[in-house]
């Protein structure tokens, strides 16, 4: 299956995205559909002796600011990059997409245009976050600034897919981020998200408290979008100040810069590990196809990386596991025995979980 990339998104597009796209065919018995600017991508390609990779070059005259607001992404560039890469997926034609452009913009296209699992109330994203033990997934990472308990319960479930499917751990510990350890602590939302999980036939260790986070207690942490978030880039800013710090602290004399020596291996393997290049992308749960978010300054390592995730989501079949494992576990959460029990055995009965998504054009409601 191909894998559709957006060429024109990102602060080093389409040169570094081009680049690792080249990087992973090179790499990969893959095929990708490059949505952008033809005249540019064609030449590109030729100068770096790419013609006879499997790269189809999908002509797109709009690019999606980095800058831009959604919704005029949506409305306005109906020849983006991005929404050529979107629909390419919507039609069937690739399998996934791959971004590295504006994250509102990925997010509003690709919920309007592939639409939500119809089993999954919102998307989130989620991102690894390097811990003692490993790495683990938060979600969500902003995509929903408030949720509700039903939401977060399934965040938890789509987590636990991706940390079982894609990150090879055969029973993900699952955790709630909240403001202590007890199930009494917390909103409303993450109280009776907590009920519910702990109905659910995953392995929901309880609540994690931001101090536990990096420690790797939990493989998967689960928030709402606007604590995910702020977690997140504090964590971001934290890592570049330490590492500052230690830039400063070696630096300091002759002695202090022989000792970095010694030591600079052992530095630069601990940096890999927090490089979000190594990892690629964040995958964007809960939408009928796999969309992957790069960090916007991502470099030609990362875009190969994200494009190799986005064949491992493909391969791996993760978004049926997750249909499957929400349907489920909604069944387990409501027994029937409550009233919103009942109106999910209604839900089961009307819908049917495996379809999957199909191009649509926006109605301007969606779009707000």
């Amino acid at each position: 299956m191909k894998i559709a990339v957006d060429a024109m998104g990102g602060d080093h597009a389409p040169e570094a995205v081009v680049d690792g796209v080249i990087q992973y065919l090179q790499e990969n018995d893959g095929q990708v559909i490059l949505a952008g600017r033809e005249d540019v991508l064609a030449p590109l390609l030729k100068e770096k002796g790419a013609e006879d990779l499997p790269i189809e070059i999908r002509h797109a005259s709009e690019v999606v600011d980095m800058h831009e607001a959604p919704s005029a992404a949506l409305r306005r560039k109906k020849d983006s990059s991005l929404r050529i890469a979107v629909e390419a997926v919507a039609s069937g034609e690739a399998g996934a997409i791959v971004s590295a452009g504006n994250t509102g913009a990925i997010l509003a296209i690709s919920t309007v245009i592939l639409k939500p699992m119809q089993c999954v109330d919102r998307p989130a994203i989620s991102v690894l976050l390097p811990t003692s033990q490993g790495l683990s997934i938060l979600l969500d990472a902003g995509a929903n600034v408030d949720c509700k308990s039903n939401q977060l319960f399934q965040f938890a479930i789509m987590g636990h897919v991706y940390a079982k499917y894609i990150l090879g751990k055969e029973s993900p510990k699952v955790g709630l981020l909240s403001i202590g350890e007890e199930d009494t602590k917390g909103n409303e939302a993450s109280k009776e998200a907590f009920k519910m999980l702990k109905k659910s036939n995953i392995n929901f260790t309880g609540n994690v408290e931001g101090k536990e986070v990096f420690k790797g207690n939990a493989d998967v942490i689960v928030c709402d979008g606007f604590a995910g978030n702020i977690a997140l880039k504090i964590s971001e800013s934290l890592a570049e100040m330490i590492e500052n710090s230690l830039r400063n602290l070696f630096l300091t004399n002759l002695r202090t810069k022989l000792a970095f020596k010694l030591v600079e291996p052992y530095f630069r393997a601990f940096k890999k590990t927090v490089d979000y290049n190594e990892v690629g992308g964040a995958p964007l749960l809960g939408i009928n196809a796999p969309v992957i978010i790069c960090h916007g300054s991502s470099k030609p390592k990362a875009i190969k990386n994200a494009v190799q995730l986005a064949e491992e989501f493909i391969k791996n079949d993760v978004n049926s596991h997750i249909r499957e494992d929400v349907e489920q576990n909604l069944t387990q959460a409501y027994d029937g025995s409550t009233k919103k029990g009942r109106f999910w055995q209604q839900i089961k009965e009307t819908i049917h979980f495996g379809s999957s998504g199909g191009k649509a054009e926006p109605e301007e409601d969606e779009a707000k």
